[in-house]
């Protein structure tokens, strides 16, 4: 499907997702729960249940706006994320239980017939097998089954999501009704049933499913303009506002009816206490049903069609059947046939609250998923994860624990088979697909973190490759004790999301007593990282001469897990010989193919830590995104948690215009970690020097980043880095290969 003809936008995120939410549990069996357990306890599993749903949420539209959520939904942020053997076994479960909520939402619709059923056995005389058929749960829900799914083969998920409006309409005047209505007069001495005795949490089981629409739209996400801001707003709202309702509706059935008519699963007893609630709640009940009905059987074949393009089942043949789709809208044709099957088995079985806890089990795996990843994301700090909407590290951990303890506390025996049936499909899929053995990009964050952490208390070098470019900074330094300049920059490149080692350079040969001084400069140096709390490799190197520094650290193995990649030096902007001495050995940095930094450090230091201004200029293209990730890996310390950055880009004036467009265009498409309203444009009048420029517009500036190009130092040498004498501390960059931002 080409970006065209991605038609929808938030509302029907919202709408399939609210209709879900308030669907079959909420007039089927919320009385149940609050008869069985009493207000308290209702409220209780309301706030066990979202203390599942918002994480996930949180977690869920986090993803979703790091990068662009293609169909398949909720299965292809698992695969992306953990790899496609994983993430598979998770989609798999997720189908199957998008099937089976197909069989949930059919047999609940079928219960809206209950009062018409009683009401023409009550005035009219049938046949003696009528009763027991007519009854019966599978006589209307297997035809219902064939009927909606033929509607959706037909028309496509258009129609699906257009009668998402009507349903709305139907639940808002139920609703209406319902909470107008007046409380149930029951006779005094009335015979009401006895309150059946059960655990609270198996109430849970059973009233959980009503939370969880928050995924039904993350389904949808391959026909959304937008997934990246639809399902996070879409999402979000849905479930909050269903969460109130769910409060407020609670407090209504406690104030209306007593428990015992509540715990009655026989009878709807919302329509006792609504307005009109003969025909209005059954005609809610069976709107808000077939709704869900449709939004699964939209969503689960997309997910299993999404499963079948990645190739991960063992037949070829398989993969190309159910990855198959017909007409512009791909409909998974094929994966429709595997889902009504599923689901006509279940609808076989007939047993609401039964189908209800195996529901459960589905969704807590793939919510947990989604939890764990978002706080797996966090904790592996890749610079390339930088969503739109930010979770917390601790909710999503709280998401993820909560949703794989809770499924032991629901029912023990469902949630021991369905973690069999995990790891029976992880080992399946494992077997036949053993060039998909790749470690994802994922896990290979969180060991980076890990190694980082163990590297840094051990001090050992080990090898491992990362898809993501981040910073493993070299810092060579004689200045250390003189200047903080320097050591601070390395502390925070070092702090997130890069390396850094710091190497204090000393002039002399080594002897023993040079050996043992430079031992006692390491020693305060390590005092001066434990103090500042930074997580920096620290050595002293004893050498005549900074060249010959310069060609041993160039050859150091990194410490950090990858190979070095930046070399950065500094010199106070008062001393000329300092920077000298770093020109003169230029040519030896770049033998080693290493991208260079040179930090020009003035009196004013580092000021109120609060502006980082990157200049951007028509020679500095492929300097421009090694400066830009710079200063978004420095600006991310706490030091300068007030910080902004600001991009300012100095073009020509003929330029500027084209310059604009294609900069605000790499922003738009998330390219770019800034906003668009720190980019500043500014013109270059022929007449006025770059240098005069930057001194205008970055007076009060933090911290500047100016690029620099190897043929303007040949030309110029040493007046590249001079002429700033008023600013703050300048980090010159230069890279003999751009860099993409991802």
């Amino acid at each position: 499907m080409t970006e065209e003809e991605h038609k929808f936008g938030t509302t029907p995120v919202f709408f399939t997702a609210i209709s879900t939410i308030l669907g079959a549990i909420l007039f089927l069996r919320f009385g149940y729960a609050v008869g069985t357990v009493g207000l308290g306890g209702t409220l209780l599993i309301i706030v066990i249940g979202h203390a599942v749903t918002i994480p996930t949420a949180m977690a869920l539209s986090e993803i979703a706006t790091n990068f662009k959520v293609e169909g398949g939904g909720a299965y292809y942020i698992v695969s992306r994320s953990f790899g496609l053997v994983i993430g598979a076994t998770i989609g798999i479960t997720l189908f199957i239980s998008q099937a089976i909520s197909v069989a949930f939402y059919i047999i609940a619709f079928t219960e809206a017939f209950t009062p018409a059923w009683n009401w023409l056995f009550d005035h009219y005389t049938f046949v003696p097998w009528a009763d027991w058929l007519l009854h019966k749960s599978q006589t209307v829900a297997i035809p219902a089954l064939f009927i909606l799914t033929a509607i959706v083969l037909t028309k496509g998920a258009k129609l699906g999501l257009q009668t998402l409006y009507w349903v709305v309409a139907i639940l808002t005047i139920s609703l209406i009704a319902f909470f107008v209505g007046n409380p149930v007069e029951v006779a005094p001495g009335a015979m009401l049933p006895k309150i059946p005795e059960v655990s609270i949490f198996t109430v849970f089981a059973i009233i959980f499913p009503a939370f969880t629409g928050i995924i039904a739209g993350l389904g949808l996400s391959g026909d959304l303009k937008d997934p990246g801001r639809s399902i996070p707003l879409g999402t979000l709202t849905a479930t909050i506002f269903g969460m109130l309702v769910y409060v407020f509706i609670a407090f209504k059935l406690d104030r209306s009816a007593p428990p015992e008519l509540l715990a009655n699963t026989q009878d709807l007893v919302m329509g006792k206490i609504a307005v009109q609630g003969y025909w209005l709640i059954p005609l809610g009940l069976a709107a808000a049903t077939i709704s869900s009905a449709i939004g699964s059987i939209l969503v689960a074949p997309r997910t299993l069609q999404a499963i079948a393009k990645d190739k991960v089942f063992p037949s070829r043949r398989m993969n190309e059947l159910l990855a198959q789709g017909r007409g512009k809208g791909d409909e998974p044709y094929n994966a429709y046939v595997v889902t009504v099957i599923i689901a006509l088995a279940f609808i076989l079985m007939g047993k609401l609250d039964a189908v209800a806890e195996i529901i459960s089990m589905f969704f807590m795996v793939t919510y947990g998923s989604l939890c764990l990843i978002s706080f797996m994301q966090h904790f592996a700090a890749d610079p390339s994860y930088r969503p739109r909407f930010k979770s917390k590290w601790y909710i999503s951990l709280f998401g993820a624990v909560a949703c794989f303890g809770l499924m032991f506390f629901m029912n023990s025996g469902y949630a021991f088979a369905s973690i069999f049936l995990i790891i029976a499909l992880y080992f399946s899929l494992n077997f036949f697909n053993a060039d998909k053995k790749n470690i994802a990009v994922i896990f290979q964050g969180v060991m980076y973190q890990i190694s980082r952490k163990i590297h840094v208390f051990l001090q050992k070098s080990e090898k491992e490759e990362h898809k993501s470019w981040r910073p493993s900074a070299v810092f060579l330094s004689s200045n250390t004790f003189h200047r903080l300049d320097a050591f601070n920059l390395n502390r925070w490149i070092a702090y997130k999301y890069g390396f850094g080692t710091y190497i204090h350079h000393i002039d002399g040969y080594l002897s023993k007593q040079s050996n043992r001084d430079a031992r006692e400069v390491k020693d305060r140096i390590i005092r001066m990282a434990r103090a500042t709390k930074s997580e920096v490799y620290t050595d002293t190197l004893i050498n005549p001469t900074l060249a010959g520094s310069i060609s041993q650290v160039v050859q150091l193995p990194s410490i950090s897990g990858t190979e070095n990649n930046l070399m950065i030096f500094d010199h106070a902007r008062n001393k000329p010989e300092e920077i000298l001495s770093i020109v003169e050995n230029f040519k030896l940095i770049q033998a080693a193919d290493f991208d260079i930094g040179i930090l020009s450090t003035s009196e004013r230091q580092y000021g109120l830590m609060r502006e980082i201004h990157v200049w951007i200029t028509p020679q500095d293209y492929e300097n421009a995104n090694l400066m830009i990730l710079l200063a978004y890996v420095i600006s991310a310390h706490p030091d300068w948690k007030n910080g902004v950055i600001k991009v300012l880009t100095v073009f020509p004036f003929e330029n500027l215009d084209q310059e604009k467009q294609k900069m605000m265009h790499l922003i738009s498409a998330g390219q770019l970690p800034i906003s668009r309203n720190n980019v500043e444009f500014i013109e270059h009048p022929e007449d006025v020097e770059l240098k005069a420029i930057i001194q205008a517009n970055s007076a009060d500036a933090d911290l500047i980043v100016l690029g620099f190009l190897s043929d303007a130092l040949k030309r110029f040498g040493a007046e590249v880095f001079t002429g700033y004498d008023d600013l703050c501390n300048i980090l010159f960059v230069n890279t003999e290969e751009g860099k993409q931002i991802k």
